[in-house]
């Protein structure tokens, strides 16, 4: 069983790697993601209203309403700040500030409004993504760092809004209605956008990215049937050193490499350290 949740959730990993190197490589983030959510729209949300029907049918409370609205402005902001990261940013920078950013906003949010209290291995967990952080936006600051931070601030903001309305009502129903209103706001917001000079409107490229978005994250649900977060979380995060590495060697991202490694592998080991 273990082995089959190492495999799951790496192919997970692959597979969100995946989606971002072809989002930062569209040429125009933004109206990619957002023909790429409506793509996977299409899918994702027949196949929760079936499973919905097939697991009884459990209606959302006017509380389930609510986060759902919430997580998914929040999940605007996330694709809006990400695309703006990518714009003007190198991948091997805004991808694991962002992914290294959502766990420490999740921490916080504990500690501040759930009042809970860190543990030994969480306190180095978090000093090692701090620490990981800070070397990946190393040699210097750039124009990328910001609106990563804030993307990752996003993800923390959605993450812990979406387990608590998963247990609300049925989580499949949440799932697709979030899937879907998400596709909904961005086509809202991006329409009447001009495309870039250049960059037409790439829909095998966005369907791909739409279906690796999907894929993805069924991946990881169905990994966390099977074994805790303990386990999911750092195998699926693994993704920031993939993400990195082929940043600084297929899009030759060279200034500060080594540093950059070295802070993907940091901002791992602290998930890692915080999920146990």
């Amino acid at each position: 069983m273990t082995a089959l949740v190492v495999v799951l959730a790496l192919a997970a990993a692959g597979l969100h790697a995946g989606w971002n190197l072809l989002l930062k490589t569209s040429g125009d983030p933004l109206p990619t993601a957002t023909r790429s959510l409506a793509a996977s729209a299409v899918v994702v949300a027949p196949l929760a209203l079936v499973a919905w029907l097939l697991t009884g049918h459990r209606a959302l409370p006017p509380a389930g309403w609510l986060v759902l609205l919430l997580s998914s402005l929040a999940e605007l902001a996330y694709f809006l700040f990400l695309s703006r990261a990518y714009r003007v940013g190198d991948l091997s920078v805004v991808y694991p500030v962002a992914r290294g950013t959502g766990p420490l906003v999740a921490v916080a949010a504990g500690l501040l409004l759930l009042r809970e209290r860190l543990s030994w291995l969480e306190m180095a967990g978090v000093l090692a993504l701090l620490a990981g952080i800070w070397l990946v936006r190393k040699p210097r600051m750039n124009a990328a760092v910001v609106p990563a931070v804030i993307t990752g601030v996003f993800i923390g903001t959605y993450t812990t809004l979406d387990r608590v309305g998963i247990n609300l009502g049925s989580p499949w129903l949440y799932g697709g209605l979030l899937w879907t209103l998400i596709a909904l706001l961005l086509a809202a917001w991006t329409r009447g956008v001009p495309l870039r000079r250049g960059h037409g409107e790439n829909w095998p490229v966005s369907i791909a990215i739409g279906l690796m978005m999907a894929v993805a994250y069924g991946l990881v649900l169905f990994a966390l049937t099977m074994a805790p977060v303990a386990i999911v979380a750092p195998l699926r995060e693994s993704a920031i050193v993939l993400v990195t590495a082929w940043g600084i060697w297929r899009l030759e991202e060279r200034e500060g490499a080594a540093l950059r490694l070295v802070g993907a592998v940091a901002i791992v080991a602290g998930i890692a350290l915080i999920a146990v």
